[in-house]
């Protein structure tokens, strides 16, 4: 199969399972998955805090997480993640190492009418039933395609929809700094490893998390984050909280709250806003 790339060495599967909080290898199927999942998104966070210092820097090398291996080393290291191309291929990669049928997607954050895909995403097959379980929003549980019906729970913020809308799944969710909600279209499935690897490259030139903080983590029934300069509660029923994220304040947060290396948040430059127009370069 195109996407699927040379497995993890067997030490670090163990060593990312060990971190995730799991006694041991989950078992290829459902309940396994769902496992290994919810674990993974209250402990790997969606971030841009290795590629925001790596661009700003203009390190010529590989963007920080673009092979698996990378990425799990940054994260066993100083507990941060990635964006989208490098988290879910992490993800994908991890779960194929573990006998799962996972495969790599491509989709598009609608964040304006007619935008090029610009979202790398993840999926699991069991016979005919297949699941997203995506790096990015955190939706806490495996999400089905196989069922229409709304998923959402007021209980929980980090929640989504899913729904097919001329002959596309469309999954809604609440993004921190767009908290009414966005629409991923998946467009398609079982892309090669290397679709990811360029379309990570490309995003070096134009993304809205080359240069301003951005962060989000599972807490319980709780997503906790940054966005664009504030530090972000989603809490359940709908309720939001937000403070000013700068200096001292982001620091703490960062090492204190989220357990992110010392070292690495101190190497973090300060934010630099930037026009968060879409480029034609994909985003993550």
């Amino acid at each position: 199969m195109p996407s699927r790339a040379e497995r993890l060495p067997e030490s670090l599967v163990d060593a990312v399972l060990a971190k995730l909080g799991l006694s041991g290898r989950p078992e290829p199927t459902l309940p396994g998955l769902a496992a290994l999942y919810s674990a993974w998104c209250r402990r790997v966070p969606f971030d841009n805090i290795r590629k925001m210092a790596h661009v700003r820097r203009g390190d010529p090398a590989p963007l920080p997480g673009d092979t698996a291996a990378d990425f799990f080393q940054g994260w066993l290291r100083h507990g941060c993640g990635g964006t989208c191309w490098a988290g879910n291929g992490a993800l994908c990669d991890l779960l194929d190492s573990l006998g799962f049928r996972a495969e790599r997607v491509i989709a598009t954050m609608m964040a304006a009418p007619d935008l090029p895909p610009n979202h790398g995403s993840t999926l699991v097959r069991f016979d005919d039933l297949a699941y997203i379980v995506d790096a990015s929003i955190l939706h806490g549980e495996p999400l089905p395609l196989d069922d229409v019906r709304p998923a959402f729970d007021a209980r929980r913020a980090w929640t989504v929809t899913c729904s097919m809308r001329e002959g596309h799944w469309i999954i809604t969710w609440r993004p921190l700094h767009n908290p009414d909600g966005l629409d991923c279209r998946l467009e398609e499935f079982d892309a090669a490893a290397a679709v990811f690897r360029q379309r990570h490259e490309r995003s070096r030139s134009w993304s809205p998390f080359n240069d301003e903080l951005y962060l989000r983590l599972n807490r319980g029934d709780t997503v906790i984050g940054a966005a664009f300069g504030q530090r972000v509660c989603f809490e359940g029923l709908g309720r939001i909280a937000k403070r000013p994220l700068q200096g001292e304040d982001r620091t703490r947060f960062l090492i204190e709250e989220i357990g992110i290396a010392e070292e690495l948040v101190h190497a973090l430059p300060p934010d630099s806003p930037a026009p968060r127009t879409q480029a034609p370069a994909a985003r993550g």
